[in-house]
């Protein structure tokens, strides 16, 4: 951990400043700051690209005390833009920890800020909402008013398209592991793929091909798939107007198709529904979810700042005339649109993650329903 006498500030787009000491790289960096309620997985949510130009501050207090490994990225760099904890472990203790966790962050140029108080900063990002900041250590500290003017010149998450920075370059194959006979072959759309989500697709027998968000619906149909599905990414739905328009190919084709998280923002677009920014959205590990069609309460991960605005009661009409639609999943905390099933194409999706790392894994079954959905087509 750094010395007392390392600062750090943070400086929120309203003025308010935090003072702390500095944690992990030393410098300035901008972003949108968020809260993250998980108690556990801070290394799967520093390296999960959702995040990207987001500063994340866990809400849980004792951060770092189980290191860093070399097995539970979900991507092969950490993608926040910063990190803010309140009281960060002195050293690691566990025995798959490779190093600490701010020797990682220092590593890879990540600016963060430790010794604040987050539930100060919890209650005003849940009132206020979340906002533009800027975390400064070292020489990148000056006058707050100057600081000020730095955080309010930068980019806005509302009208950011960010799928395409974060998304892979060329295509790769994950294959079903030995001894596990493939079902079906699908196309995943990488609009910033988590690691976890091919592999368990791959545990059920199906054959991933991950392509990089610019693809078009012509050539993710020339591999003639069992089923399509778009990944979760950062940034704004409303943004992504080419992944819309690759998608609603993929729906007239009439290919099963499963979305995850801003994939579901993009099932939701493509049928001509609405997307909106939530004030402080849903991040952690801990949010409840009733699943509509068995009425069963799940506890489950999030990752949004946006979400679909769709009917809740009752089944609606597609306005790009995909047919009738339901809402399939709600969150139990403010009604926020979870999940859309679609009654006369074969697609669905999920707002959530159901292959949460480091959990919950309660909606784990949704990759079995694609399969369902897949064989039915076929």
């Amino acid at each position: 951990m750094s010395e007392a006498n390392d600062g750090a500030i943070l400086v929120l787009e309203d003025g308010q400043v935090f003072e702390g000491v500095a944690y992990g790289a030393r410098g300035q960096t901008l972003g949108e700051i968020v809260f993250n309620t998980g108690m556990t997985g801070y290394q799967e949510t520093l390296t999960d690209p959702s995040y990207h130009r987001q500063i994340v501050m866990m809400t849980a207090p004792h951060i770092g005390n189980t290191g860093m490994n070399d097995e539970d990225n979900e991507s092969r760099r950490i993608w926040v833009a910063g990190f803010v904890v309140r009281d960060p472990a002195r050293r690691p203790s566990n025995w798959r920890s490779k190093r600490g966790l701010e020797e990682e962050l220092a590593q890879q140029g990540v600016v963060g800020l430790a010794g604040i108080d987050t539930r100060q900063l919890t209650r005003i990002l849940r009132s206020a909402g979340v906002m533009r900041a800027g975390i400064f250590s070292g020489d990148a500290r000056a006058r707050t008013s100057e600081l000020l003017e730095r955080v309010r010149d930068s980019a806005r998450m509302a009208g950011a398209h960010l799928a395409d920075e974060v998304t892979v370059p060329d295509e790769y194959v994950v294959e079903p592991p030995e001894g596990v006979a493939t079902v079906a072959n699908v196309v995943a759309v990488d609009l910033g793929i988590k690691a976890m989500t091919p592999e368990m697709m791959a545990q059920r027998g199906i054959r991933v091909t991950v392509v990089p968000s610019t693809i078009t619906a012509a050539e993710i149909l020339a591999k003639k798939p069992d089923g399509v599905f778009f990944s979760n990414g950062p940034g704004d739905p409303g943004a992504a107007t080419h992944q819309v328009a690759a998608l609603q190919g993929v729906l007239e084709s009439k290919t099963p198709f499963f979305g995850i998280c801003l994939g579901n923002q993009m099932l939701g677009r493509a049928l001509g529904y609405g997307t909106y920014k939530l004030a402080f959205g849903h991040r952690g590990i801990n949010q409840p979810v009733m699943d509509r069609t068995t009425g069963k309460v799940e506890v489950t991960a999030h990752n949004h700042g946006f979400a679909v605005d769709a009917p809740l009661d009752d089944e609606s009409l597609s306005p790009a005339g995909f047919g009738r639609v339901k809402v399939s999943h709600v969150c139990l905390n403010d009604d926020v649109v979870e999940g859309l099933e679609c009654l006369d194409i074969p697609a669905f999706s999920v707002q959530y993650h159901p292959e949460a790392a480091a959990g919950p894994h309660d909606a784990a079954y949704l990759f079995d329903r694609f399969i369902d959905l897949m064989k039915g087509e076929r």
